[in-house]
């Protein structure tokens, strides 16, 4: 998977390993995947073993980190399977929290420090990713995720489809409003999964994760792959 740097006016370079480590190292924006990155399951799959229905929804997230369904396809159906309530979201949130994968907090703690701004962009829940957000000292207003929708008495009334999340192609998306609202030159997508694979371009640079779940096509396609946050961490000292 080829990204790119920007260049002066005139044409575009194809980018290289080193020259992926070069924007890492100077990028002004670091957006993280969530589920199997920043934390070490999927939310959704956890939510349905949750709710009782774990086996069906997790064949279906296969699919759908694999690229072989439309991610708007996936989600709708895993949703449609599970039908949580708002108390059993709230409930798994309470009983069994996200685990944070090793070494995320001093690696999104390092960049903070370098003023690198950093943001959630995820195809999971917002109720979720806002509890990860606040572990990580992350602003709530740097999460990007689908939000779930309820009736008056609590009950599944389906998810907000406006959100660009929702969708395939929806993590670029989110990537190019970022660059047009706050002006930045370097920014960094990584992830696990093909909807992260995808966002770059218009990501300048994609940097594949395996610490959690290696999918072969997302290892395939990535100039740099690493396995653990600490990798990350190590070319950051490299400043």
């Amino acid at each position: 998977m080829c990204c790119y740097l920007p260049l002066p006016p005139g044409g575009r370079i194809m980018t290289t390993l080193s020259q992926t480590k070069e924007i890492f190292r100077r990028a002004d924006a670091v957006c993280f995947d969530v589920d199997s990155t920043i934390i070490r399951e999927e939310g959704i799959d956890e939510l349905a073993k949750f709710c009782g229905v774990g086996d069906a929804v997790t064949e279906m997230t296969r699919k759908a980190m694999g690229g072989s369904v439309t991610f708007k396809t996936a989600l709708t159906e895993r949703l449609s399977i599970i039908r949580c309530s708002r108390e059993q979201v709230n409930k798994l949130i309470t009983d069994h929290p996200p685990q944070l994968t090793t070494g995320i907090k001093e690696l999104v703690d390092t960049l903070h420090q370098r003023s690198v701004k950093v943001f959630l962009v995820s195809g999971g829940f917002r109720c979720i990713v806002e509890h990860v957000a606040t572990q990580l000292s992350i602003p709530l207003q740097h999460v990007y995720a689908n939000r779930l929708k309820f009736y008056f008495n609590g009950e599944y009334a389906g998810f907000d489809e406006t959100q660009p999340t929702s969708e395939s192609n929806g993590k670029g998306k989110v990537i190019s409003m970022l660059k047009e609202k706050h002006g930045f030159k370097n920014m960094v997508m990584i992830g696990d999964g093909a909807t992260d694979l995808e966002a770059c371009p218009p990501a300048n640079a994609f940097i594949g994760f395996g610490g959690n779940v290696v999918r072969q096509q997302v290892k395939e396609k990535s100039l740099w792959y690493v396995t653990s946050f600490g990798e990350l961490l190590k070319e950051l000292e490299k400043i």
